[in-house]
């Protein structure tokens, strides 16, 4: 340990329970995007339905969905936000809405979550659940308790459609063609973000530009994306170490019979958590039953992502990766546009899951991370010990993670400051609530204020001994280097 680690002390954190008191009920303006006692967990069998908007079990093209999300907005202005992250390539708004007890403005120490839909045009049930989602949530906040715990602590964002113009040439009926799955330019809108294993090459769409800079200034805890074709939750990595690597045919074949085997995340125990609360609140999921004859099948209703089939420039990889937000992909529908008639039976097997899964944005540790003068610090790294994922700290010092029962170590660092090292443990009933404290790292000497000198390189090991030329070589570079460095 070196003498800068030496100063981190190892700080016991008591587990607190998780407080929806005032302390946390503070809120600041969103300002990145403007908008036009015990709780019981059964959701209940009876769904309540406000017949002023008069939602149908049927498909919406863009103009009809457009005008249902503006009506909702304008009966539920307590509840909803509706804002456009930014347009498709033939200019269809897409169109965002929060749904929340505090929908213009996050609630400090409260997460953000949110569901995408529609990624590929021609997936199209989850579009439409989307939109019941929206029509349940509003009009059982005053008769769910569950419902209204979940609104009051946390914002929920729902895109409906990603992919608008593809949906508009999508055709009902259609279970297993791709016309529709591209955008307006024909790119793969789950094939578009940058990805980890291997670079990216395909040209960067509207589409996902536009998701990239809305997720990189809400910091989302966990996500779901919505598609169809097959009944599965699935969860990272969707690409594989052997892409980073496999750059020509004698390397591909080399890795081939790598292509299905697992990719393994860091987060790997909670991933496999997420999906299976979707699929074991699912009606149907957690079955495994193949959708068609020949058609995988899988166990408990989960995969990972790349024991699947590995892919390039996927959003869930993109999410974790990039912006910490544990994305998982949910396959909803054996059909991928199936008969509007079918839509009121996919409302049912998917409803109780939806709204678990967001809940789970309430597990594990969160907290806040600020300065010996209580001020937050931004951008403060987070990181698990033994999980090389780093999470980041938003304006406010805020910081959540996503963690089964157990005891942890957490590593938090910032530019100009002195890492700490805090040990904390989850339980499965209530969040940990963990604030650290980071002191300068500044210190004061006659010439004034300094920040701590970036460390030495490690000097390198004692070369063994040996003889002649190269051994002459090696003791003039060790001299070398024992001058340079002391």
């Amino acid at each position: 340990m070196s003498a800068v680690s030496s100063l981190c002390g190892v700080t016991k954190i008591l587990i607190l329970l998780y407080s929806l008191g005032p302390c946390f009920a503070q809120s600041y303006s969103d300002s990145s995007y403007v908008a036009t006692e015990e709780i019981s967990t059964n959701l209940g069998e009876a769904e309540p339905r406000d017949n002023g908007l008069d939602l149908e079990f049927r498909y919406h093209d863009h103009d009809q969905l457009t005008r249902y999300l503006r009506a909702v907005s304008a009966k539920y202005p307590a509840l909803t936000a509706l804002y456009s992250i930014g347009k498709s390539v033939q200019g269809r708004d897409l169109w965002v809405m929060v749904v929340s007890a505090s929908p213009y403005e996050h609630m400090i120490g409260k997460p953000d979550v949110k569901y995408v839909a529609n990624i590929h045009g021609n997936e199209a049930v989850g579009r439409e659940l989307l939109l019941h989602l929206i029509q349940h949530l509003v009009t059982s906040y005053d008769t769910d308790a569950y419902v209204k715990w979940l609104l009051d602590n946390t914002r929920i964002h729902l895109m409906p459609s990603m992919n608008p113009d593809g949906y508009a040439i999508s055709k009902e009926g259609q279970c297993d063609t791709i016309h529709g799955r591209h955008n307006a330019r024909r790119y793969d809108l789950n094939r578009n973000f940058p990805d980890y294993f291997k670079a990216n090459t395909k040209q960067p769409q509207p589409e996902t530009e536009a998701v990239k800079e809305w997720i990189s200034k809400i910091q989302f805890v966990v996500s779901g994306s919505l598609h169809g074709g097959a009944l599965v939750a699935s969860y990272p990595f969707d690409n594989t170490p052997s892409a980073r690597i496999c750059r020509s045919s004698v390397l591909c074949s080399v890795f081939q019979s790598y292509a299905h085997s697992p990719s393994i995340a860091p987060d790997d125990d909670v991933f496999r958590h997420l999906a299976l609360v979707y699929s074991r609140n699912h009606a149907k999921m957690a079955r495994g039953v193949s959708c068609k004859s020949g058609s995988p099948r899988f166990e408990n209703g989960i995969t990972n992502g790349a024991a699947w089939y590995p892919l390039t420039g996927g959003m869930q990889d993109y999410n974790y990766l990039w912006h910490g937000c544990m994305e998982i992909t949910l396959e909803i529908s054996c059909c991928k546009y199936p008969p509007a008639h079918e839509l009121h039976k996919y409302w049912l097997d998917n409803r109780e899951s939806l709204i678990k899964f967001l809940a789970e944005a309430h597990r594990g540790a969160h907290g806040f991370v600020t300065d010996e003068n209580g001020n937050p610090v931004e951008r403060a790294a987070v990181r698990v010990k033994g999980r090389d994922v780093a999470y980041h700290t938003t304006k406010y010092g805020e910081f959540w993670r996503i963690l089964l029962p157990g005891t942890y170590r957490l590593d938090v660092s910032a530019d100009g400051y002195l890492p700490q090292e805090v040990e904390f443990i989850v339980v499965d009933s209530h969040p940990t609530l963990l604030n650290v404290t980071l002191h300068s790292a500044k210190r004061i000497d006659a010439g004034g204020p300094y920040y701590r000198p970036v460390p030495l390189p490690p000097r390198p090991p004692p070369a063994a001994p040996n003889s002649g030329i190269f051994s002459s070589l090696s003791n003039s570079f060790n001299s070398f280097v024992s001058n340079i460095f002391g």
